[in-house]
């Protein structure tokens, strides 16, 4: 099972270029050798890292920080895009008071677009579902810094394979020889945590089952819940979310395996965001009171966003992925 942890210290001819790169930077230099990146890891060619925090850097050159008059915000499109269009309204009204700008909600029909529109600057402020954080974040310039919680600082969900009542499975060995639905190959709960966790048990998805991809969480919830699928792995909280709005019923589903809690969807914005705008749109999510909003009666686990990073809460999820032999690229995300 894998333990939330910081990584290791990083090897120190990593860390004498990036002190190199720092003094470049205090020195007055032409404009090519201050803008020279000293270091990109997993980034796309186009993002630069050298404060090693594993997300893109805001750009050296002031003219390509984005200054929108419309902010444009998006959800992990999980479920019904008008749904949480209409659950986000108190948020993006919030955002708007704190930011002074207009802000529209993006319909996201996959991760792909929603990551290409991060990428191709359409998209400013989102949440991007745990599996896909580090695409966002290598390919799409996404800057991910708080995601729901508690104010006791918890957080998160499961990933649980489920199946129908009737369905004669009781434990993932009689997964063999069946179907199984996953939602995306990007998703966590739906596709990257199985095939590295449920092989670990004995069960490889795509060998000991066939492999079928719903779409999204939704589609395999009621997949299941309708006898289409015999089993899907899914996330918890996309289950209790619909369960509570009475969209499936519980006790026709049984969980036949579940995993420790994994970081839930991660909000952040564009790299390239104007530093005053990203800092107003954090005060934005770290203002926003829950209580009596539509988003606290969709996101009953949660009562306030609460800061995370990206290098120290998306570890076990970049793990999971290099188990997977996940490639960043636009190519991969959208198979």
């Amino acid at each position: 099972m894998f333990s939330m942890r910081a990584e290791g210290s990083l090897p120190a001819s990593l860390f004498g270029a990036a002190i190199a790169g720092a003094l470049l930077f205090g020195a007055s230099q032409a404009p090519a050798q201050m803008t020279e990146c000293v270091h990109r890891g997993d980034l796309a060619e186009r993002y630069c890292d050298d404060d090693l925090d594993l997300v893109a850097d805001l750009p050296l050159d002031e003219s390509e920080w984005e200054d929108p008059d419309t902010l444009f915000f998006s959800y992990v499109p999980v479920e019904d895009p008008a749904i949480y269009a209409d659950v986000f309204e108190p948020f993006i009204a919030h955002l708007e008071e704190v930011t002074g700008k207009d802000v529209r909600y993006f319909s996201a029909q996959s991760y792909a677009a929603q990551i290409e529109a991060l990428r191709s600057g359409r998209l400013h402020v989102a949440g991007l579902s745990t599996g896909s954080v580090p695409f966002g974040v290598n390919i799409g310039g996404f800057v991910p810094f708080t995601i729901m919680g508690t104010d006791e600082g918890q957080y998160g969900y499961r990933m649980q394979v489920i199946t129908h009542r009737d369905s004669g499975i009781e434990s993932l060995d009689d997964l063999r020889g069946e179907t199984v639905a996953h939602t995306e190959q990007a998703s966590n709960s739906g596709n990257q945590a199985p095939r590295a966790l449920l092989a670990e048990q004995g069960v490889v998805p795509g060998e000991d089952y066939e492999v079928v991809y719903s779409g999204g969480h939704d589609r395999s919830i009621l997949g299941v819940a309708n006898q289409d699928y015999v089993a899907a792995p899914v996330a918890s909280s996309v289950l209790d979310r619909m369960a509570d709005r009475g969209v499936v019923d519980r006790e026709d589903l049984r969980v036949i395996f579940e995993t420790a809690s994994f970081p839930t969807t991660g909000f952040g914005h564009a790299h390239n965001l104007h530093p005053r705008v990203a800092q107003l749109v954090k005060k934005a999510f770290f203002t926003f009171d829950f209580e009596g909003t539509s988003v606290g009666e969709e996101f009953t686990d949660a009562d306030q966003f609460i800061p995370i990073t990206y290098r120290q809460h998306w570890v076990d999820i970049r793990t999971i992925q290099r188990a997977n032999d996940v490639e960043y690229t636009q190519d991969a995300l959208s198979e």
